[in-house]
């Protein structure tokens, strides 16, 4: 008789798939909670104690740790000697293994998860059938994941084996599962102080991604690329996003994209933010997309040529019109409906991509240098007006307050240095990723005169603090009226009064949001 050894912590699907191997004539071994479920529901099942003729001891710990367990799952079935050993031992082979493991991530993501309850789930036999199996694949399928039981059953009832080519997929499948399950407990285990604290940074740091896109080049031509997502994406994060049509997307589109959705997603209004080269070059909030999107285009036309485009509403046919006029790249948002889908169908060019909203964050960036990484966590500080602190003899009125926090929230989105003009919701000028602070400033200015926007009274946004008056000089001189700052400076005290001078009111923010 045909063997399968079940044994799984996610019960899904499990009963109604060995009842299936069942009626294919596979006789079932299963352990403690899986074989007593499946007895429940009327499957035959032989306990793995009673097959091995040795009791589970240690409190279950020790079950599967067997030489007829493993030696039915790693017998090469091509091998006479293999054949001949297992016949003078009496030893049945195992041609199917179903096994998941213990739930040790989902554990020790619980805020009250105990050390002793962290090394409980810590699975050993389970591993130890999953890699036999994997590795003998030639002869054993193996699956991992309750997802995989549909497949597995098609090849059973059309071909009554299931293919090389699929044991060789669920063996890789295997591997890469153990391999992130024993990272995860590294993950764990070197995070825990001397004290048992659990730290922010492991001492080891193991993570998996699984390749989702081999791209035609990378940055520039000459550079090989790929896209991967991690493996569990969280809601709201770019990676989880889905195509609706347009060309494959590239290094620089996806690269962009991160940078246009995670502005748009941080505004709780309707906003819409175009990004050119991971700078945000127009950034509107509004009442309809299509208005938001006038406001963001009309900051900087030039630039937006070739953009990716990003909302935080449902794209509807108007906005769509208006879009399709332009050419772009990219265009994002959580849902485009029936209208703005044919709009965009006349432009098969053009990639739209879904992403649900959610505010899932990715729990490190990274910046890889030679030989190393750069591990921090992701900059969420959201500046509240009540922490605002004003530094100057004239304070601002309750709209420029409006105007500062809008540029302020662009801002920590625009490559350092950074200077954002801004009014009524709306970016009027962006200077980004300058060596120079007073650069950057100089060229939010000229970019506001080339769109023909006015700057008189608008607010100024500094994602660092001014090291000199002369940037302040060059703000007040184009027109603002009011800027926002962290403050820090040891030239501080020379600002401030260069902004009392010129009757700019001034406001410190205590944070900066340095983005390299």
């Amino acid at each position: 008789m045909k063997q399968a050894l079940i044994s799984v912590s996610d019960k899904a699907g499990v009963v109604d798939f060995a009842r299936f191997l069942a009626a294919q004539g596979y006789g079932i071994l299963s352990t403690g909670g899986t074989a007593k479920l499946l007895a429940d529901n009327g499957i035959a099942v032989t306990e793995v104690a009673q097959y091995t003729g040795f009791p589970e001891i240690l409190d279950g710990r020790v079950k599967t740790l067997n030489p007829r367990i493993h030696a039915g799952l790693l017998a090469r079935r091509d091998d006479p000697a293999h054949v001949k050993s297992l016949t003078e031992l009496g030893i049945d082979p195992i041609e199917l293994l179903v096994v998941n493991l213990y739930p040790f991530e989902q554990t020790v993501a619980k805020a009250d998860c105990t050390f002793d309850d962290a090394i409980e789930n810590i699975d050993i036999g389970g591993p130890a059938m999953l890699r036999a199996a994997a590795k003998n694949h030639g002869s054993v399928a193996v699956v991992v994941d309750p997802a995989d039981y549909p497949r597995v059953r098609e090849e059973l009832q059309q071909h009554g084996a299931v293919s090389a080519a699929t044991r060789l997929e669920l063996a890789k499948k295997v591997f890469a599962h153990t391999a992130r399950y024993d990272g995860a407990i590294v993950n764990y285990l070197t995070s825990l102080g001397d004290d048992g604290a659990r730290g922010a940074f492991p001492q080891v740091l193991t993570r998996q991604w699984v390749k989702v896109q081999q791209m035609r080049y990378g940055e520039n031509p000459h550079q090989s690329a790929a896209f991967y997502r991690e493996r569990t994406v969280g809601a709201g994060l770019l990676a989880g996003y889905a195509q609706l049509q347009g060309k494959e997307l590239s290094y620089n589109n996806i690269a962009d994209a991160d940078a246009a959705w995670e502005c748009v997603r941080s505004f709780a209004e309707t906003a819409c933010v175009i990004v050119k080269h991971a700078n945000p070059c127009g950034v509107a909030i509004g009442t309809t997309v299509a208005e938001v999107y006038a406001k963001a285009f009309r900051t900087d036309p030039t630039s937006a040529f070739g953009g990716i485009i990003a909302f935080n509403r449902p794209v509807d046919g108007a906005c769509a019109q208006a879009i399709a006029k332009q050419f772009v790249e990219v265009v994002i948002a959580p849902e485009f409906d029936a209208d703005a889908r044919a709009v965009f169908a006349a432009k098969q060019n053009v990639r739209l991509l879904e992403i649900a909203l959610g505010d899932a964050h990715n729990d490190f960036d990274f910046k890889r240098v030679g030989g190393g990484m750069l591990l921090q966590s992701p900059d969420l500080k959201q500046v509240q007006p009540a922490e605002l602190k004003v530094v100057t003899k004239r304070a601002p009125t309750a709209a420029q307050i409006d105007d500062l926090m809008f540029a302020w929230r662009v801002a920590k989105f625009v490559k350092s240095n950074t200077i954002v003009f801004a009014r009524g919701g709306a970016t009027l000028g962006v200077g980004a990723g300058q060596m120079s602070r007073l650069d950057s400033a100089r060229i939010a200015s000229i970019k506001a005169k080339e769109a023909g926007l006015s700057l008189p009274g608008s607010a100024v946004a500094s994602d660092a603090f001014f090291p000199f008056r002369d940037g302040l000089d060059v703000v007040a001189d184009a027109g603002a009226a009011c800027v926002i700052q962290p403050g820090g400076s040891l030239r501080d005290a020379e600002v401030i009064a260069a902004a009392n001078e010129r009757g700019v009111a001034m406001v410190f923010t205590g944070t900066r949001h340095f983005r390299h």
